[in-house]
């Protein structure tokens, strides 16, 4: 029965939770003005502020819950130097050929080295893993797609790609779940809610203004400037960033339908025999595939579990329903972790956007950083630092997640109502892909 994988302690909240539990023991006053409002106080709402005091502007962050409630504590906690940009849920991919793409990944490189220089400068402790990423190719068409990537990752955003044929998988996973893969060494892994934790602490350092549980209910222009309406109280704004990413909500219709909020499900399993823990994952990289309903997991940080995460429902669900679907999946890749236990199982939103590339700009005067398509850890804390730049008009660098294009569709309003017949029919072309390649 599903119910037999459930640990007697088991908890439905993020394995994260246990270093670091969101709180609002200490709660700010919603001040009257501000130079820069930042409604959203994940990753990039605290990257955008903290990058805003270094330049000398003055900023307040309004979460609506608890500081680190959404999925910036939620994620899996993978740091990819640009191999997912241009990659969506779709299997849309960047043209190779065009300017902007090579640009994007260049940038997608740089926001690797930014929370690298974060981490070292603040001195978080999130146990920063630079262990690399493997890629497993679903079929042997999947596999030679990606090789046709390795030069582009490599030339643009400094990856250290390589291909690795099925066998020699084992070098990389203990199992021949896949048709041989990509490696990339240019990527890292770390504890989200603790790096999260990190970041705000820098934050509250520098006396920066966090506000908990201020939802914002209207934001208005008023005179040369804007009038943000929360819970708690009004702020007068010069400018406002929206930095809500995977839930962003009415406040903002023009930036609602133009990202696809869709549910990303994680379990963490009881700590493992040490043996057969250092067996699954020899080189601790992070591991994911190709599939269209994909999957993706690594050891937890002191490598005794395993945080395995995936599209078990692409809208949120329940643990009794998601817990046994990861779990099936795990041990169809690892057979050797039939009869281990799920000790919790959690959920976080994941943006993505129509064209399946990260964004920064502004809409209606608002300044935004929105639609990170899996990459949030990184790239939305790099959009928020230049956002911070641009604010602050800083002309050395164009961003290349910065457009004026931001598209939406006319069919498509916030309602997510067509996700799961999406997610039924990508599983269904999964099923059929792999039923291909098997009979060659």
């Amino acid at each position: 029965m599903a119910q037999d994988i459930f640990h007697s302690s088991f908890k439905p909240d993020p394995y994260w939770w246990e270093a670091f539990r969101p709180s609002a023991d200490v709660v700010e006053d919603v001040p009257r003005k501000t130079r820069v409002a930042i409604v959203g106080g994940g990753y990039g709402g605290l990257a955008t502020a903290l990058e805003l005091h270094r330049l000398g502007v003055e900023s307040v962050v309004l979460e609506a819950k608890e500081l680190g409630h959404g999925a910036s504590t939620r994620s899996g906690g993978a740091v990819s130097g640009g191999v997912n940009v241009g990659k969506s849920f779709a299997g849309k991919s960047l043209d190779p050929d065009s300017e902007r793409s090579r640009g994007m990944l260049v940038d997608a490189g740089d926001a690797f080295a930014t929370i690298e220089r974060l981490i070292e400068e603040e001195k978080i402790d999130c146990f920063w893993q630079k262990n690399g990423r493997f890629s497993g190719a679903w079929t042997p068409k999947h596999y030679a797609s990606q090789a046709k990537r390795v030069a582009l990752l490599n030339e643009a955003a400094n990856s250290g790609c390589y291909m690795l044929p099925r066998e020699r998988q084992r070098e990389e996973m203990a199992s021949d779940y896949y048709y041989g893969g990509m490696v990339v060494d240019r990527a890292a892994s770390l504890h989200p809610a603790l790096y999260y934790k990190g970041l705000l602490d820098a934050v509250q350092r520098r006396g920066i203004t966090t506000c908990a549980l201020a939802p914002v209910g209207k934001i208005s222009q008023e005179n040369d400037g804007w009038r943000v309406r929360t819970a708690r109280g009004d702020l007068l704004a010069d400018e406002v960033v929206i930095a809500t990413n995977g839930y962003t909500g009415d406040v903002t219709p023009q930036l609602k339908r133009r990202v696809i909020p869709i549910a990303s499900h994680i379990i963490a399993t009881e700590e493992l025999d040490p043996k057969l823990a250092a067996s699954l994952i020899p080189n601790k990289r992070t591991l994911g595939d190709t599939r269209r309903v994909l999957t993706y997991y690594r050891l937890s940080p002191d490598h005794k579990r395993i945080v395995f995460g995936g599209r078990a429902r692409f809208t949120a669900a329940s643990p009794e329903v998601t817990a046994p679907a990861l779990h099936s999946m795990m041990t169809d890749r690892f057979p050797q972790l039939k009869g281990v236990k799920v000790t919790h199982c959690w959920t976080g939103n994941v943006a993505f956007t129509l064209d399946a590339v990260p964004h920064m700009g502004q809409q209606d005067g608002m300044h935004y950083l929105l639609g990170c398509n899996g990459s949030g850890v990184a790239m939305m804390t790099y959009l928020g630092t230049q956002t911070a730049r641009k604010i602050a008009k800083l002309a050395n660098y164009h961003c290349n997640f910065e457009s004026e294009e931001f598209p939406d569709h006319p069919l498509y309003t916030g309602n997510t109502w067509f996700l799961p017949m999406i997610g039924s029919w990508y599983r269904l072309r999964d099923t059929l892909d792999r039923m291909a390649a098997a009979f060659g």
